[in-house]
């Protein structure tokens, strides 16, 4: 195996022909990390020990294929995620499709030309990169959304469950899959500014008092604060719902009285959401309330405190929200 140090990304060229080996080095050396194999049981030990973030794979080499190779790694969860591009002389459209099939993410043709072996990989690690840091915004998120427990009373179930909710409703409401999946994902944020409300207030187990209530409500905003500017569209969807899920249909709700439709329609949603889950679960100061009754109290607040559509969502989306709720026991 020859490696050369040029970049941190690594490209793995896997060819049975030394020249074709050659050829790509020469095209590729000077912007990347390259490491060589010349069968397809050399290329899965390489992976295996120093996993490249993409793959150049030559399709017909003697023993192992380049299809049984790409199959082999879509098969294993620490490698099914690395790009892999065939580089062939195969031009059939079926050998193509297969390819596509097995899981390789584009086609370079034999012989090749430099400025598309260049753009493919390029465009193919800028992917990778782009799908990283979505991953890791996301993760962050779900960490927080963590954090925010060991300070409230209320248990990580309740989070998983209201966050499904409120990806059902999103979707029946018609918001675009992509839309509701964001909401799934940043509705574990609606409370991570308890984090700053004092253990005596947020603790305690009896009722608040004026002067504690008015602190308890300042934690929207501080959510805010703590998920602060962003470009991500992630976190700032979150940082949308942590100030506005507490905020009411009529404007009586806070922390900016904020009135219909001046709710974006995240905290709306998150809102009810999060209130029929508190309602249907037990706390350490209350029995879970039956469904019947809780419908009965949230169309009480139909047009008060929730959007009257949203009311009939959850209506029409029931049979779904109590499947989620009996997945996600406490």
């Amino acid at each position: 195996m020859i490696v050369e140090q040029n970049h941190d990304y690594k490209v793995l060229v896997v060819d049975d022909e030394p020249t074709n080996l050659r050829v790509i080095r020469e095209i590729l050396s000077d912007n990347y990390k390259l490491s060589f194999a010349k069968s397809g049981e050399d290329a899965l030990n390489i992976v295996n020990k120093d996993r490249p973030d993409l793959i150049l794979l030559d399709v017909m080499m003697p023993g192992m294929t380049g299809f049984e190779v790409c199959t082999k790694l879509k098969s294993q969860d620490k490698t099914k995620s690395i790009p892999i591009i065939f580089v062939t002389a195969l031009s059939d459209e079926t050998d193509e499709t297969m390819g596509f099939e097995v899981g390789a993410v584009d086609y370079i043709t034999k012989p090749v030309s430099p400025a598309v072996v260049k753009a493919r990989v390029k465009t193919h690690l800028s992917l990778t990169q782009a799908d990283e840091l979505r991953i890791t915004r996301l993760q962050i998120i779900q960490r927080l959304g963590k954090a925010a427990e060991y300070k409230d009373n209320e248990t990580g179930m309740h989070v998983m469950r209201m966050s499904h909710y409120s990806e059902v409703i999103a979707l029946a409401y018609g918001l675009t899959k992509i839309h509701a999946e964001n909401i799934l994902n940043a509705a574990p944020m609606h409370d991570i500014g308890k984090i700053g409300i004092p253990d005596s207030i947020i603790l305690k187990p009896g009722k608040l008092t004026d002067e504690e209530f008015a602190v308890m409500k300042t934690h929207p905003q501080i959510g805010a604060e703590i998920l602060g500017e962003t470009t991500s569209e992630l976190l700032s969807l979150a940082k949308s719902i942590s100030l506005t899920h507490h905020e009411k249909w009529d404007g009586t709700g806070y922390p900016n009285q904020l009135k219909g439709e001046e709710i974006p329609i995240e905290g709306r949603i998150v809102a009810i959401a999060d209130v029929f889950d508190a309602l249907t679960s037990k706390r350490p100061y209350k029995e879970a309330w039956p469904i019947e009754k809780t419908m009965e109290f949230i169309h009480s607040q139909k047009g008060i405190h929730f959007d009257p559509e949203l009311v009939g969502v959850l209506d029409q989306e029931l049979d779904k929200i109590l499947k989620i709720k009996n997945t996600w026991t406490d």
